[in-house]
């Protein structure tokens, strides 16, 4: 039996941090602290679907009657209580299914992103029993649903730092499905499974969890072919019909895991598996056995772009494979359902038009065919023989495997180059004549080129080095003392943007394939060339030669009516991709390279003189390791040809914002540090306010004294963070999408923590609002005060408004009146300044000048009563003010254009800028400095003397209710 496939969890796939601190990504803002509270939704979620579907099946299987439901298939027998391996018994991995939408959800339409259907059956425990080749099984069902809903925030760049691509606005998760725990009886005679039993379902519509209980019936044969490998059965309810519980019949098909037997393979490998590839084997690498094939293509990125002739279409019967059009001409194929020994293989071919699906696609039948393979060390290839999935209906009953004329094999290159740059080539066709029903044409098929080698022995050869010395101008180094990234670093890969000569933008990224004789690889940097046995050559240090030869892998997104060179290209090219080789200058930063372009032509294959052109000139320029973050990545890409050449174009000009290890590793110390000084800020905060309410109880005949309106600002200041979503407490604006990950797992606890202290500073503060309220309005004496607590709040209550009609004015200009130009520039990127963002600046700079109230209530009262703790008004100043210095810091050391993921003194939430930095600091201790005057000579001690009047409010004793 063949040793079984290594399995991958699901979708959604956990972000994976390498061992070095700042091998990071960029995405949204402190997603994980946005995460954290739904993840635990979901946590508890299974953990309910898991204990209720246990103790359904204690209490209520156990009341399905078997023999009701299953006799006529398996007759019941009596178990021995001798327990079985069960291993692989019966195994169901991913297969498909359809029908029960009612309790499993469907596919919606309006979502641009569903995932596949999905079922899966494990056996727990296998028993003998009396009855010969019977067996007794239990096991779980598990459905998973094709529908979908999101957690936080989550954008996903090509490259490691901060140049990001937005894909999907959110983090999916799949929601839908059921799970079932069942019993019954399996015969090896008949290969016929049925079994009873219940499980959980959550029903969207009544929005709570269902109980349903059903029939299991599956026909799963002991041994099986490449044309008995489908096993197929049917879940049926065993609730009323009209009841909630009740769903309709759900269809199963699925790949056998059984003992299985090759039948087709060995005599395809005797005719030798014909190929078009010619004398092209004697430079593919010979492996000795199918154990590397197998593990290249059991990797997670295991996705290879086909490639049609030019008339192909989604509706072209020669095109495609595919029993059946399924709407569109598939772009992708990978490798499922993989089943390895040492000489063959089973596998299942999956065919997408996206390039992610997953680590184990289902087995859908109108996507899927069915193979086996061996390694032909003859010719150094993979060699397949593929059937296709027949029959299949509605009901699945009926699928069958058939028309096993396709053929298909796979290579691995022994030698990469500028014009040849994929480490994996293959080809797909049919062993069927024109006439045939099932003919298609040719398929190319290869690993997208920017990957890294995934089998030892591939070597990379620079062919067009003699034209770089001619065009590549070495340039004397001028700063001896400046540092540019290593070439063998992974600060050599960058996302980036391209704008052509009209100011149109597209979207790509550049990533290293080579330096000298060493390969990139994303997760290790650089790996080391192997040897043809498939043992690591002895890795030599790194020519830290100024020269490094160098190649890249380009490519770039463009938008509709993307004009290059002379040509508007038109809808059907979705990408350039250009194969560059050249030198870097280590010591000067400077990229220098000539490549190749092709166009990408969805998926088809276009005349070589209209796609491919080698005559291309690249320049880049890398910014010195200690600029500032924010520094770009510049240069450009020229054609050399004349401009009467039909192929010449215009210079690209080529931008991206570059973020090196050594700034990423400065940003985690910044804002690991930015993360303690929330929590010290607002420490400090309850402690300051711990000692005005110590202060009060000592002295409660100055409560009355204590301005209402400063003590509402200060209580919302506290409050508002915890009722709106924790982005407002550390997001600088609702737009925002970079995150730095790899700060470690203390972000959520922090999070709790933040939390916790905001909200004892909240209920501090709420108490001395409520004894101050309380105290002034059960004692009538102080109508005085309450007069001018009135006037007070009408001079302070027009300032407020006026500040954010003024804040609302720089809004509608800064935006509304630039927003057409920028569209008419083409500008892309342009990020929407919310006048959300700037009330909430208003509001902080409110919160800044808190005592403003004070001041004014102690004016009109002329009080001099020292109502505040002098630790009081000036600690709460200087936590206000303390963000605002720790700017004026900051901004030595980052650039705010791009290093926006602030955490303590967020530009959303208050006004920062060397100015503002300066001023609020001063105001702030300006107002400090009154109130402390006031208490002493009295509020209108300031004034001029024709000013004062000797009225004044006295004190009044108050009894303590203590």
């Amino acid at each position: 039996m063949a040793t079984e496939a290594a399995s991958f969890p699901p979708f959604p796939l956990s972000l994976k941090v390498s061992e070095s601190r700042y091998w990071v990504r960029f995405s949204s803002l402190i997603t994980l602290w946005k995460r954290q509270l739904p993840w635990i939704h979901l946590m508890l979620f299974l953990f309910n679907l898991s204990s209720a579907s246990s103790m359904t099946t204690t209490s209520y299987a156990s009341q399905i009657s078997y023999r009701d439901n299953c006799n006529s298939v398996v007759p019941e027998s009596t178990p021995r209580g001798l327990k079985l391996f069960h291993g692989d018994f019966l195994r169901v991995q991913n297969g498909y299914y359809i029908g029960g939408d009612r309790i499993l959800g469907q596919n919606s339409q309006s979502s641009s992103f569903n995932f596949s259907k999905a079922v899966t059956f494990q056996t727990r425990n296998v028993y003998q029993t009396d009855a010969p080749g019977v067996l007794q099984v239990a096991g779980n069902l598990d459905f998973r649903g094709p529908s979908m809903y999101y957690l936080g925030n989550s954008t996903v760049g090509r490259s490691l730092y901060g140049r990001l691509r937005h894909r999907a606005p959110r983090f999916p998760v799949r929601k839908g499905g059921a799970n079932l725990k069942l019993k019954g009886f399996w015969s090896a005679s008949t290969g016929r499974l049925c079994m009873v039993g219940s499980g959980l379902s959550y029903s969207k519509k009544e929005g709570k969890f269902l109980e349903i209980s059903a029939v299991f019936k599956l026909n799963y044969p002991e041994n099986s072919t490449i044309l008995t490998t489908l096993v197929n059965g049917t879940l049926e309810s065993l609730d009323t019909i009209g009841s909630l519980k009740y769903f309709e019949t759900i269809s199963i098909l699925a790949f056998s895991q059984s003992n299985y037997e090759y039948s087709l393979i060995y005599k395809e490998i005797v005719n030798g598996c014909s190929t078009a590839n010619g004398g092209q084997q004697k430079l593919s690498l010979s492996l000795q056995s199918n154990k590397g094939v197998c593990s290249v293509l059991r990797r997670p990125a295991n996705v290879f772009e086909l490639e049609y002739r030019a008339d192909c279409n989604a509706e072209a019967t020669t095109c495609t494979p595919l029993v059946r059009s399924v709407g569109f001409l598939p772009g992708y194929i990978s490798f499922g359902g993989l089943r390895c020994s040492d000489q063959k293989m089973r596998l299942l071919l999956v065919f997408s038009n996206t390039s992610y699906m997953g680590y184990n696609p289902p087995l859908d039948p109108s996507r899927t065919l069915v193979g086996e393979g061996a390694w032909d060390g003859e010719k150094n290839q993979l060699c397949v023989v593929a059937c296709r999935i027949l029959n299949f209906t509605d009901s699945l009953a009926g699928a069958s495997v058939g028309d096993c004329s396709i053929r298909l094999n796979l290579r691995f290159p022994a030698l990469l180059s500028i014009r040849d740059g994929s480490t994996v080539v293959g080809q797909i066709w049919s062993n069927a004549t024109v006439n045939d029903t099932g003919y298609f044409d040719r398929i190319i098929f290869q690993a997208p080129e920017d990957r890294a080698p995934a089998v030892p022995g591939i070597k990379y050869e620079y062919t067009m080095m003699g034209g770089i010395r001619k065009l590549c101008v070495i340039k004397a180094v001028k700063n001896k003392g400046k540092k540019y990234p290593d070439g063998y670093s992974y600060d050599m890969k960058f996302d980036m943007s391209v704008k052509n000569d009209l100011g149109q933008l597209a979207w790509g990224y550049a990533t290293p394939l080579s330096v000298g004789d060493q390969f990139y690889q994303s997760s290790r940097s650089f790996i080391p060339v192997f040897d043809q046995e498939g043992a690591a050559a002895e890795v030599s240090i790194h020519n830290h030669s100024r020269l490094l030869n160098i190649s890249y892998k380009i490519s770039f997104t463009i938008p509709p009516e993307f004009k290059f060179g002379a040509r508007v290209l038109s809808s059907t090219i979705t990408r350039i991709k250009i194969s560059a080789e050249g030198i870097y200058d280590s010591e000067t930063g400077s990229l220098c390279m000539v490549g190749c372009r092709s166009f990408v032509l969805n998926h088809k294959i276009s005349a070589k003189n209209d796609s491919f052109d080698c005559e291309i000139f690249i320049n880049v320029q890398f910014p010195s390791i200690d600029a500032k973050i924010g520094s770009h990545v510049k240069g450009t890409i020229k054609s050399t040809r004349e401009k009467s050449d039909p192929l010449y174009f215009k210079s690209l000009e080529v931008s991206s914002s570059a973020i090196y290890a050594v700034q990423a590793e400065e940003s985690l110390w910044r804002m690991d540090l930015e993360i303690t000084m929330v929590l010290i800020s607002n420490t400090l905060a309850c402690v300051f306010i711990g000692l005005q309410i110590l202060y009060v109880k000592k002295h409660l005949d100055i409560v009355p004294f204590i301005s209402l309106v400063m003590l509402v600002i200060l209580t919302l200041g506290h409050m508002i963070p915890l009722l709106l979503n924790f982005e407002a407490l550390f997001m600088a604006g609702r737009n925002q999408q970079n995150i730095l990950l790899g700060s470690g797992g203390w972000l959520e606890v922090n999070e709790v923590i933040v939390r916790v202290v905001t909200m004892v500073a909240f209920l501090l503060q709420f108490r001395i609002l409520q004894l101050a309220w309380s105290t002034r309005w059960s004692d009538g004496c102080h109508k005085g005060l309450w007069t001018a607590e009135i006037k007070a709040l009408y001079v302070t209550l027009p300032l407020y408004l006026l500040g954010g009609l003024i804040a609302w004015f720089v809004h509608w200009k800064n935006y509304y009146s630039k927003a057409p130009m920028i569209r008419n520039q083409l500008v892309t990127n342009y990020q929407q300044h919310y006048l959300w963002g700037d009330m909430r600046s208003c509001a902080g700079l409110v919160l800044d000048g808190f005592l403003l109230p004070q001041i004014l209530f102690n004016l009109f009262c002329n009080s001099k009563e020292k109502a505040l703790a002098p630790s009081f008004y000036f600690g709460t100043t200087a936590v206000r003010l303390l963000p605002h210095a720790y700017d004026l810091y900051r901004a030595q050391k980052y650039v705010r254009n791009f290093d926006v993921s602030y955490i303590y003194a967020s530009h959303g939430v208050d006004f920062y800028s060397t100015a503002w930095d300066f001023i609020i600091p001063c105001g702030g201790m300006v107002f400090a400095i009154i109130i402390y005057i006031q208490q002493r000579f009295g509020g209108r001690c300031m004034l001029p003397s024709k000013f004062r009047e000797s009225v004044v409010y006295e004190k009044v004793p108050v009894v303590s209710s203590q």
